[in-house]
């Protein structure tokens, strides 16, 4: 499933953005951004997608997402109680760029354990319950602020979280394209192409004429960019798309293997239980669990 791109809009005269969303419900969303996002959900559980990972979250969630980091959050009830006018799903989000942060955190030699926390933070990290319950009342008193302090306040939660000893990244896997204008551009037809046909068998050929690189040249540059090869990253995909499926279907483990490019249902097991260390069946199972069906 390919995400969508949001277009988030800091105003000008603004370094970041705050946004206090609370809904009925959370949609399955399927999006990125190229702003830094920290999301602390609030009265709501349900399944939270970042890259290839998907579990369970609940009141208190707290997660940092670099830019251009495919992301979603799906409730499936709520925490505080029977849904009513007062009673929603809270979602409070802070939007920051990356040429801000990165001039603050250099400008500013303090705060460079923020910046190596915002380097991290390319495969999506979750806080555990400590750090959240100790920024949940800072998090929550930014909507009162005025601008100065509220910008002054943002930097002093990160510096926080740059310290938190239970951050943990959720994505295997990351993508950093080539900072050369080439190489990003071959980079993202390759990606595209990708993410539109990793259910077919990989053949290189495709990527190769659309790259106008031969398999070698290919190879070495995919490496550089996304720290996997090809086929790591093909299965990654296919990986990520099995765990969508059973979670949000009942499908067969056959159809499910057939539907994302594996060859059959014993390849799919095989590499599910050694990237995921469960068979497919436990963790729907346990999906079902977390969410209370």
């Amino acid at each position: 499933m390919q995400p969508f791109f949001e277009q988030v809009g800091i105003p000008d005269g603004r370094s970041w953005l705050l946004f206090d969303r609370q809904l009925p419900e959370f949609p399955f969303n399927w999006h990125y951004h190229p702003e830094f996002e920290l999301t602390l959900t609030l009265n709501s559980r349900g399944m939270r997608f970042v890259g290839d990972s998907i579990e369970p979250y609940g009141d208190g969630d707290l997660v940092l997402l670099a830019p251009n980091v495919p992301h979603a959050w799906q409730s499936a009830a709520l925490t505080g109680g029977v849904p009513g006018p007062g009673n929603r799903h809270q979602a409070l989000v802070c939007w920051f760029g990356a040429e801000w942060a990165r001039q603050v955190t250099q400008l500013m030699p303090e705060l460079v354990p923020v910046a190596a926390l915002l380097d991290r933070a390319r495969r999506g990290l979750a806080f555990r319950a400590a750090t959240s319950d100790r920024l949940r009342d800072r998090m929550l008193d930014l909507r009162n602020l005025p601008d100065m302090e509220r910008v002054l306040e943002l930097q002093a939660i990160l510096a926080q979280l740059a310290r938190a000893p239970d951050a943990r990244p959720l994505a295997g896997g990351e993508i950093v394209v080539s900072q050369i204008p080439r190489d990003r551009e071959r980079m993202q037809r390759v990606l595209d192409w990708l993410h539109r046909h990793y259910r077919d068998p990989l053949r290189l050929a495709p990527l190769c004429d659309l790259a106008n690189l031969t398999e070698s040249q290919l190879q070495r540059i995919f490496k550089r960019a996304t720290r996997m090869s090809i086929s790591q990253y093909v299965n990654q995909l296919r990986l990520g798309q099995a765990c969508q499926l059973l979670v949000r279907t009942d499908r067969s483990m056959g159809l499910i293997a057939t539907d994302c490019g594996f060859s059959d249902a014993a390849h799919f097991a095989r590499q599910f239980r050694a990237h995921r260390g469960m068979t497919p069946s436990s963790y729907r199972t346990g999906f079902r669990r977390a969410i209370g069906q």
